[in-house]
């Protein structure tokens, strides 16, 4: 963005400005997947609408899931169909609005001898859910133990009963940069975001919030005015709360999920489901050339969590005692770690709840005087009923939406799809794919940029360099690194590398400072910044 002097204007510096020149409709707290969507959806319609938070976008718990979009199998022990039901059709709902993201995968699941429930009736369990979510996916196949066997070497059949197929979904690329293309949607509609800025203290005055806001990579502070807020502040909602003196029906409480990331395990493209030593559910996770394993499911008291010696040992010792390994993994073969916390909402948390038995349902409680809304709990497989449930509450409040009935979600029609791929024909484009790429390159480009790959074939049509990988053993070339500076709020070299792409969850922190290419790239992203950005992200990694 240049200015009228001439002056080239970053857009979070641009966007810095625009939250403090006129009144909001809406400021949104927090940049995970519920505060993202809150903003794509309520811009899309004509709000007014602002969005911060203290860190980078979806940096705490929306960049620690399991990169699944599933129907909530597991809810069924719990006899809750409703919210099965609904999970199946926001599943379903997502695949069909983004079939580049969101695609359907299968899931092998191994029972142990002694399980809770025989192999057969749990497989009846996958035929029910396969009907709640209509019939939508394949359906699922009951396996004998040399069956499962068959299908994947890999899996210790010694004390298996049996087992079945069935599917849901899982997200392409991570579930950080899937949060980011939300807010990418808000800005394209005027919203005005922006990265690390902390809401030091909302005060409401007559009809108006005055939003004290501090930019924690300057320290400078300043003022918002906005008629109402949303508390998406995930984790840190009832933190947020306190400090504003609200008060809700929920609270959150706590369990913390960790991942480890290894080089590859698996035959198949499939995620192998068990249920670990302590009867939770436990996956292996197909990640390319690398496999996710975990999660843990433990209860915290406070959002912010570790991984520990003890969550890295029960990870390791289960998947060596349910994969039939050559050498069993020890802490050396870890490349990467995920550790988050799953705010789960409960309307009295004093009461010591069931916490393994809750859900990940979503509840959104509003102070309608003071025009002040908080969204608890959640999950990324509904969080497009979330965007549209917050619209519908900001104009019960009295805050008009233009543009009600615009569809605010979903990948651009197929016209623009076609102009795509029809230029990207006439540049032989896909002939510029590295060679050891796993898909095609403009495949790659729709699914992470969507309408905004046009703008990436400009580039390389202009230069046929920019179409050169960039990192080695990273799938981006430098076109993309270019656009991601110009258009995805990179402020630290930590945002590009672990939340807009998953390079820092496939290879070592230090393989990465020291790969081919990383002084280029930072020079694209931050310019005569470079040198003090790539010293930042080396210091954090000590």
């Amino acid at each position: 963005m240049i200015n009228k002097g001439g002056v080239k204007v970053h857009l979070r510096q641009s966007n810095l400005k625009k939250l403090t020149q006129r009144e909001l409709d809406v400021l949104i707290i927090g940049g995970g997947i519920n505060g993202a969507v809150s903003a794509a959806a309520l811009s899309r319609k004509g709000a007014k609408v602002g969005l911060v938070d203290a860190g980078d976008f979806a940096g705490k718990t929306s960049s620690n899931s399991s990169n699944l979009a599933w129907g909530g199998i597991k809810y069924l022990e719990n006899h809750e169909y409703l919210l099965v039901n609904k999970l199946c059709k926001s599943r379903n709902h997502l695949m069909r609005s983004y079939p580049s993201t969101v695609q359907e995968i299968r899931f092998l699941t191994t029972l142990q001898q002694g399980f809770r429930f025989p192999a057969w009736f749990v497989f009846i369990g996958t035929l029910v859910y396969w009907f709640m979510g209509r019939l939508f996916t394949k359906a699922p196949t009951f396996l004998t133990s040399k069956q499962i066997k068959v299908s994947e070497p890999a899996i210790n059949i010694a004390n298996a009963q049996g087992g079945f197929e069935y599917s849901d979904a899982y997200l392409h690329d991570n579930d950080a940069r899937f949060v980011f293309n939300f807010l990418r949607t808000a800005m394209d509609n005027n919203a005005y975001v922006a990265n690390y800025v902390s809401a030091t203290n909302c005060v409401r005055q007559g009809s108006s919030w005055l939003v004290e806001a501090k930019d924690n990579i300057t320290g400078k502070t300043f003022t918002i005015r906005s008629k109402a807020i949303i508390n998406a502040c995930g984790p840190y909602v009832d933190e947020l709360n306190h400090k504003v003196q609200q008060t809700t029906q929920h609270q959150h409480v706590f369990s913390k999920g960790i991942h480890l990331i290894v080089n590859k395990l698996t035959k198949v493209d499939k995620v192998l489901a068990f249920f670990a030593s302590d009867g939770r559910l436990f996956f292996v996770i197909p990640m390319g050339q690398k496999t996710c394993i975990g999660t843990t499911d433990e209860k915290v008291d406070e959002p912010d969590c570790t991984v520990t010696s003890a969550d890295r040992e029960f990870i390791l010792s289960n998947v060596n005692a349910l994969l039939d390994l050559d050498t069993p993994l020890t802490a050396e073969d870890i490349i990467s770690e995920r550790c988050g916390v799953r705010p789960l909402a409960v309307k009295d948390s004093s009461g010591n709840p069931d916490w393994v038995a809750l859900s990940r349902k979503h509840a959104i409680d509003t102070n309608t005087d003071d025009k002040y809304l908080s969204i608890f709990g959640g999950k990324l497989t509904d969080c497009l009923n979330v965007g549209e449930e917050i619209c519908e509450i900001i104009e019960n409040l009295g805050i008009a939406l233009p543009h009600r009935s615009s569809i605010w979600y979903g990948e651009s029609d197929n016209k623009v799809k076609a102009e795509f791929e029809h230029r990207a024909d006439l540049m032989d484009l896909d002939t510029l794919t590295p060679a050891y790429s796993s898909e095609k390159l403009s495949t790659r480009l729709w699914r992470r940029y969507d309408m905004h790959a046009l703008q990436i074939l400009d580039e390389i049509q202009r230069d046929p360099s920019q179409a050169e990988q960039l990192l080695e053993n990273a799938e981006y070339i430098r076109a993309e690194l270019h656009y991601a500076a110009k258009r995805e709020m990179i402020t630290k070299l930590e945002d590009f590398l672990r939340r807009r792409s998953k390079i820092e969850m496939v290879l070592r922190k230090q393989d990465i400072v020291n790969t081919k290419g990383i002084i280029e790239a930072c020079e694209i992203l931050f310019a005569e910044q470079a040198d003090a950005k790539l010293k930042e992200y080396c210091d954090s990694q000590e």
